[in-house]
């Protein structure tokens, strides 16, 4: 694994300049090169093309998605970028329909990925304290983890083939803001799952 695909999906507000989903893209990216990757980054809000952005997927061992949590998902921006990049790579650049034929029955729905191999890693920016998930005494989420909420999120990229790495957050980044140990954690998570590159003899 030597290519990493990094999209910042953030979605300017006025109450949300953004500068903290930039701030881990900018760590992210340090990171990565430093480690010897080749990165290449998305940002979605200044505007894309389809073929370049199936490119990118295609040319990379891991994508990690950098967002916001904007209504119990993510901004429309993004969601637009995977109606309109996802949906043109089913003939075979991220899938191959949806991995059933009409000749064979059997074959199971979303099961056509083209990025075997390949893996993700969504990191998440909530308001919501860390708190408000896995207790099944909380209001909302009532025992609800951060991938259960963002279930179709992975089931996108399982459509496609590539395999998870564990899902990082920021908590309650609006009213309890913790953001020198968010760095630090996030730090930490990006050096579970990627190592250094080792160089050839």
């Amino acid at each position: 694994m030597k290519n990493v695909l990094i999209i910042n999906a953030h979605e300017h507000y006025p109450f949300s300049e953004g500068k903290l989903n930039g701030a881990l893209v900018e760590r992210a990216m340090h990171n990565l090169s430093e480690k010897g990757y080749e990165v290449r980054l998305t940002i979605v809000q200044q505007g894309y093309e389809t073929d370049a952005e199936l490119e990118k997927h295609r040319w990379a061992d891991a994508v990690i998605v950098q967002t916001p949590v904007n209504w119990m998902g993510v901004p429309w921006r993004f969601k637009q970028y995977m109606d309109l990049v996802y949906s043109a790579g089913m003939t075979g650049a991220l899938c191959d329909g949806d991995g059933r034929t009409r000749s064979d029955t059997s074959k199971q729905y979303g099961a056509g990925g083209t990025l075997v191999g390949k893996r993700y890693l969504i990191s998440l920016t909530f308001n919501a304290p860390e708190e408000a998930f896995n207790d099944p005494d909380q209001y909302l989420f009532q025992g609800r983890s951060v991938d259960d909420l963002f279930l179709p999120m992975h089931m996108n990229f399982r459509f496609f083939g590539m395999e998870a790495m564990d899902t990082f957050a920021c908590y309650d980044v609006l009213k309890n803001p913790d953001i020198d140990n968010d760095f630090v954690r996030f730090e930490t998570h990006l050096n579970r799952f990627f190592a250094p590159v080792a160089v050839a003899a």
